[in-house]
């Protein structure tokens, strides 16, 4: 049995958890998510703990457990705190700002790039050159910051482009002139 999913999820005390044999419905302060299940999971509500437990040892199941303890655990995070991911945005005249539902980057281009963002998800641009996504999904949130950061990935030489906050970027050296 999974190590991972032998543990219970804990439903924290402004969290709704219903669920039937196909799906699981978290809702919470911040908002409501859905969750289909594969046929291979069961849920157990003891307690007001949730466990996950399958019903058979093939591969798939095996996989499927620990999956789904991990994303019901990330959904009652989600309705309760939400999720953040923060860009930085590294380049001389590179700069980022927030119009309506859309983001407005400046990044190099002859023109600017113009990404109009779901609305389950806020995007803020508190500087010039940071770019905040928040939202209650935890993969919606970490699809739209992949996209933004894939306008302008960071390149090896000068660095430049958009980054996540703290990410680390392997430098190469240059040409070397030789005489």
């Amino acid at each position: 049995m999974s190590r991972l999913a032998k543990t219970a999820v804990e439903m924290p005390k402004n969290v709704k958890i219903s669920f039937d044999k196909t799906a699981v419905n978290v809702e919470g302060p911040k908002g409501k998510l859905t969750l289909s299940i594969p046929s291979d999971v069961v849920l157990e509500n003891k307690d007001s703990k949730i466990f996950v437990n399958r019903l058979s040892d093939t591969k798939q199941a095996r996989s499927n457990h620990g999956t789904i303890k991990r994303l019901i655990e990330g959904m009652c995070v989600g309705v309760t705190n939400g999720h953040k991911r923060d860009l930085e945005v590294q380049g001389v005249g590179f700069r980022v700002a927030v119009q309506g539902n859309k983001l407005v980057m400046n990044i190099g281009f002859s023109h600017p790039i113009e990404y109009e963002f779901p609305k389950d998800v806020k995007v803020t641009a508190a500087k010039p050159t940071e770019i905040s996504v928040e939202g209650i999904d935890k993969a919606l949130v970490g699809l739209v910051a992949a996209k933004i950061r894939g306008f302008k990935p960071p390149e090896p030489y000068k660095g430049k482009g958009i980054r996540y906050a703290g990410e680390i970027v392997k430098r190469k050296q240059g040409k070397q002139v030789t005489k």
